[in-house]
Parts: structure tokens; C-alpha cells; sequence
């Protein structure tokens, strides 16, 4: 039996956990073992296979109490000294520090390791210390999964050459959903995600604010957890300095976005940077006419084809997406069609066709190790 190990810092409810999640789920339905080794143990985490086993790989109690470097280097050690233990026959991590763990985790080992970029590089490895580690550390690398080519071609060719480009998955849940008749639908934008700020919600909150001023009778719905940034709190002042309580809420979490979210009249996504959002793909599965900014790394512009399947804007423009939401409120043929075209995204992206493509992928790297 393949035993797989996925590293990643935590559980917490993300775009990567939201992966990991779904894909150590299908490994171990096709009858790997499965590990997940983590940094810490989040306030809201998905919930994971029963089959698979988690594992804490972060600090203890008197570790905590080292210097910075001390702290460090123990990471990197509790990570190696289980990948020892355990033999698995590859590692696959998830997001910038763990990728770096894992590779130095494992040097003299002979396990091979797969990393994931999961966000804009612009930003988030162009520090000084990934300018000494992409060109030394990430050369050990067995191979990396990218969500979009822009990701990639911010990389060494070294690490494009032994790359893959891999959509999310989505859940099973919010694929073949029969769409609503356009009579049904709720006179609701609808947004999903954590509350965080490269999310700009307060972007969709502004642009709304203008929407309502030509359509009062509809109103925005925000899901998502807090991400504890003081992005929920910012929200809530200016709900309340703009007085638009009435017709803008802050859902919170839900366990059945697949129910919330259908019967809404568009979509909406405003985020200034992000990998490939997982909300936005769930949106178009349930049929959902999208707005979307055509933020970086490229997720959305990957997915959506503008006036076919969906709506792209400039980020940070508040008004080209309040335009776009009233175009698609105002031309429902428009709004039916792009949603009707949408869906068919789950086809593309199902958790059992992603899940394939990784399988792939790893059994390659693994055959090569």
C-alpha cells in the first residue's frame, strides 16, 4: 500500500486546507494510507476521512520557549523525525513555509517531495530569504503543482520543467445540482469565502452600496468564517458608517453552501489576489451567473471566459463590478446563460477527475524517486 504524507501548517478553513482536505479524502478511498502532518490545530478546520491520520508536527512546550532560528529548526526536526518514522513514499506539502519544511526535512532522505504554490508569488516569495531559498532549497524539489501559468512563470525554469498545472477540486456536493428556474431565484447577491483582506470584501460591499441605489429590493449576502485579521470588524464599521445593515449581512459560517448559495441571482468575487479561488469554482458548479475580478495569479481568467460562463473586472475597480452585478440583475437571458455555461465547470474540475490528475502525478514522481 502507497503511504502519501501531506504538510501543510494547519486544517483551518482556506483555499489549500479546503484541498488537502478533499484530496486525502480520495487517496485513501483508493486505498493509500494517508497522513496529514500539521503545524497546529486551527478554531475551525474541515473535517478530514476518518481513515487518515493526523499528526502534530509543531512545536511542544519546551520548544516554544527557543529562539527564533530555535524555533525553526525544531519545525523542520519534528517533520523529519516523523517522516523517518513513518517511510512514507512521498511527502506532499502545501503553501510556502511548509514547502520549505518539507524540502529541508528531508535532506539526506530519499523521500521525494511534491510542493503546491497556492497564492499570488508576487508578494509572498520575493522576501530576501526566497531569494537565497528558491534558487538552493526548491531545487530539491521532485516536482510542484501550480494552480495558473502565471504562478509557474514567476519560478526558476528548473522548477517549471518538473511542474504541473492542477485545477482545485470541487466538492461532489455542488456538482449536478439542478439549477433554479430564473422566477425561483432570491433577489440576493451571494459571496462566499473567509473574511480577509486580500479577499476585499469592503470592496463588494462598497460597489453593492450602488447596486442597492437602483435596486433596493435586492441585498447581499457575505458567508465565510472570520480569518481573525480585523477584516470582520472592518466590515461591520462600515456596514454600520454607511447604514446599510438592512440590506447587507455577514452570514457566517455555513456547513451547506451548496443550499445557501443556489438560489442566489449572481455571484460575486472581489479579491485583489488569490490562487484559484474555491468558492468562485463552487459557484459556477451550482450555475450561478459570476462576477468576478480578474485578480493574480490568473485563477479566475483561467476558469472564465468573460461574456460566456462568467463576468471579469478589474480589481479594485468598485465601478466596473457594480456595473457588471447590475448588467447580470437587469439581463436575466444573459445571467441564465452564463450561469448554464458556468456549471459545466464541474465537469472539468470534479473531485474525482482533479484527484486523478494528482494521483498521476505523484505515482510518477514516486516511480522516478
Amino acid at each position: 500500500m502507497r503511504k502519501i504524507l501531506f504538510h501543510l501548517n494547519c486544517l483551518e478553513r482556506g483555499g489549500a486546507e479546503r484541498v488537502v482536505a478533499t484530496l486525502s479524502g480520495q487517496f485513501v478511498k483508493n486505498g493509500y494510507e494517508v497522513l496529514i502532518a500539521t503545524e497546529w490545530q486551527g478554531e475551525e478546520e474541515y473535517e478530514i476521512d476518518s481513515r487518515i491520520t493526523r499528526v502534530h508536527v509543531g512545536l511542544d512546550q519546551k520548544q516554544e520557549g527557543h529562539g527564533r532560528i530555535g524555533r525553526y529548526l525544531d519545525r523542520i526536526q519534528n517533520l523529519r523525525n516523523l517522516i523517518k518514522k513513518t517511510k512514507p513514499d512521498i511527502v506532499i506539502a502545501f503553501a510556502r513555509l511548509a514547502n520549505y519544511r518539507a524540502l529541508m526535512a528531508t535532506i539526506g532522505l530519499k523521500t521525494p517531495v511534491m510542493i503546491s504554490v497556492r497564492i499570488n508569488p508576487i508578494g509572498f516569495y520575493d522576501f530576501l530569504p526566497d531569494k537565497i531559498l528558491i534558487p538552493t532549497i526548491l531545487r530539491r524539489a521532485s516536482g510542484c503543482v501550480f494552480q495558473t501559468p502565471k504562478q509557474r512563470d514567476f519560478f526558476p525554469k528548473f522548477l517549471q520543467k518538473k511542474s504541473k498545472i492542477i485545477l482545485n477540486p470541487i466538492n461532489d456536493k455542488f456538482i449536478g445540482n439542478p439549477i433554479p428556474d430564473e422566477k425561483d431565484r432570491e433577489k440576493a447577491v451571494v459571496h462566499s469565502g473567509r473574511l480577509v483582506d486580500f479577499k476585499n470584501q469592503a470592496l463588494l460591499i462598497r460597489a453593492f452600496i450602488s447596486v442597492h441605489e437602483k435596486h433596493p429590493d435586492y441585498v447581499l449576502k457575505l458567508y465565510g468564517p472570520d480569518s481573525f485579521d480585523g477584516t470582520k470588524q472592518q466590515l461591520e464599521a462600515l456596514i454600520k458608517e454607511t447604514n446599510s445593515a438592512h440590506y447587507v449581512f455577514l452570514m457566517g459560517s455555513s456547513a451547506q453552501l451548496e443550499r445557501d448559495l443556489i438560489g442566489g441571482a449572481v455571484a460575486a468575487f472581489s479579491s485583489d489576489y488569490e490562487g484559484m479561488p474555491n468558492a468562485m469554482l463552487e459557484a459556477m458548479a451550482l450555475g450561478l451567473p459570476v462576477v468576478a475580478t480578474d485578480c493574480p495569479p490568473g485563477g479566475p481568467r483561467m476558469v472564465i471566459e468573460d461574456g460566456k460562463n462568467g463576468l471579469l473586472v478589474p480589481i479594485k475597480d468598485e465601478k466596473a463590478l457594480s456595473e457588471a452585478i447590475n448588467r447580470l440583475i437587469e439581463d436575466r437571458e444573459l445571467a441564465a446563460r452564463l450561469g448554464a455555461e458556468a456549471a459545466k465547470i464541474g465537469e472539468l474540475a470534479s473531485s474525482e477527475r482533479i484527484f486523478e490528475e494528482w494521483k498521476r502525478y505523484a505515482e510518477q514522481i514516486i516511480n522516478n524517486a
